[in-house]
């Protein structure tokens, strides 16, 4: 019986699913719940387990190709998988599509790597009849569907093909011709990085993998959506690393990660959204939607890119319930383990572009949120501490908090009240909140 494997619909809101890798080739046996291809969805790749034991003998949508949710993406045969093989290929005389005829003995006698080679040349028999649905150079030559299996899963495009001399009726490249030419390759060839030579030097150019090209997307989305204004504002964060110093070894005998000062600028700013909901607000066209729940979107470097899980229902959470689901999603974020949900919802951002080291940055707001803080590197400076008594300088550990804000919706005087807010409750952290 044959089993369809479809584009599983990962998130709520999802129409569409891109094939990034198929792990398994047309004639590969595969195990229940073993990754059979990996697909892309937004920004986040997911592997896309077997839904029974059986053998892989369609691909219908090959890789980097984009189809709707619910589309047949190949099917497996699941009879006979005990012995490795479709139910098809499983007679104990049968026959080549050529004229060549391979005689298998049924008899416990003869040798079993007989029965399997009679057994191989059936498989590909079989699939040579199974067509693979993929976007392909136009050629005038014909290749039948088992060549163009094989091209496509050995790095070999139209072009290439071409240039094979066919033994075949008619010259046509026959299974035979394509791996004698294997054989004699000097190398497979590889499409990316390309060098071109050219007056100023070299350069390598490079295609754009499905989470860049997401990414750029979003970004020249929310510049042209959004009227961006920043702000800047300066903290004290002296308090903040002080408890740091004093429990962290306890912090991490109890939850069993480190503490790190994400959550506390995490914590503050759901505080700060309580006083001002405004800002944890988002527009849909002429109205203003402003949200009784706060998610907050965290900014990850993860291994493929950028990418932001969110926080979901954080003011319902206490700090180490901050810390734990953010400890959480950016394991799962740094491993390609976040699914589809992980990323949606958010109504306000935050990245910490300190963690590079830089102390300023304006980061791009987060669509369709209305703002995004960004938090830079916590460094020792001598600060003038002012005091009722006189002045005097202190060495005191600083950060630069930064503010982009849709000016559509956020003024002046919300926004630096509002960051105002941050800062009051990070210099005025305590012990307790853990």
């Amino acid at each position: 019986m044959k089993i369809e494997v479809k584009m599983p619909k990962l998130g709520e809101s999802l129409t569409e699913g891109t094939v990034l890798k198929w792990w398994k080739k047309v004639g590969d046996a595969v195990k229940k719940d073993e990754t059979l291809l990996e697909v892309s969805t937004d920004k986040v790749d997911s592997e896309i387990p077997s839904p029974t034991d059986g053998i892989l003998v369609e691909i219908l949508v090959g890789e980097q190709e984009t189809v709707a949710v619910d589309a047949v993406l190949g099917k497996l045969e699941t009879e006979k998988v005990e012995m490795g093989i479709p139910a098809a290929a499983t007679s104990h005389s049968v026959k080549k599509t050529s004229a060549e005829t391979t005689e298998v003995s049924s008899k416990p006698a003869e040798k079993s790597s007989a029965v399997m080679t009679g057994i191989k040349k059936e498989v590909d028999s079989q699939l040579g009849k199974k067509v693979i649905a993929e976007k392909r150079e136009k050629s005038e030559r014909f290749f039948s569907p088992l060549v163009k299996t094989i091209a496509r899963q050995e790095g070999i495009s139209i072009k290439e093909l071409e240039r094979i001399s066919g033994s075949g009726n008619r010259q046509r490249v026959t299974k035979k011709d394509i791996l004698s030419y294997l054989k004699q390759r000097p190398g497979e060839p590889h499409p990316s990085p390309t060098v071109v030579s050219g007056e100023t030097g070299k350069v390598e150019i490079f295609a754009m993998d499905n989470v860049r090209k997401k990414i750029a997307e979003h970004m020249r989305q929310s510049l042209d959506t959004s009227a961006h204004v920043y702000s800047v504002s300066e903290c004290d964060m002296s308090r903040v690393m002080n408890i740091l110093q004093t429990q962290r070894e306890e912090f991490l005998r109890q939850e069993g990660f480190k503490l790190t000062v994400t959550p506390f600028f995490l914590y503050a700013a759901v505080r700060a959204l309580l006083d001002f909901p405004r800002v944890n607000s988002s527009m849909d066209g002429g109205k203003i939607i402003e949200k009784k729940y706060i998610n907050l979107g965290i900014a990850v470097a993860a291994p493929k890119g950028l990418i932001v899980p969110v926080v979901k229902n954080a003011e319902e959470k206490s700090f180490r319930g901050i810390a734990r689901t953010v400890n959480e999603l950016v394991n799962r974020a740094r491993n390609n383990k976040l699914n589809y949900d992980d990323i949606q919802g958010s109504t306000f951002s935050v990245t910490n572009y300190g963690i590079f080291g830089n102390i300023i940055g304006l980061p791009i707001i987060n669509q369709p949120n209305v703002a995004i803080m960004g938090i830079g590197a916590i460094k020792k400076r001598p600060v003038v501490i002012e005091k009722p008594d006189g002045d005097f300088i202190a060495i005191r550990s600083m950060a630069f908090i930064s503010m982009s804000y849709d000016h559509r919706l956020v003024d002046g005087e919300l926004g630096g009240r509002f960051m105002q807010r941050i800062v009051e409750h990070l210099e005025g952290m305590e012990p307790e909140i853990l």
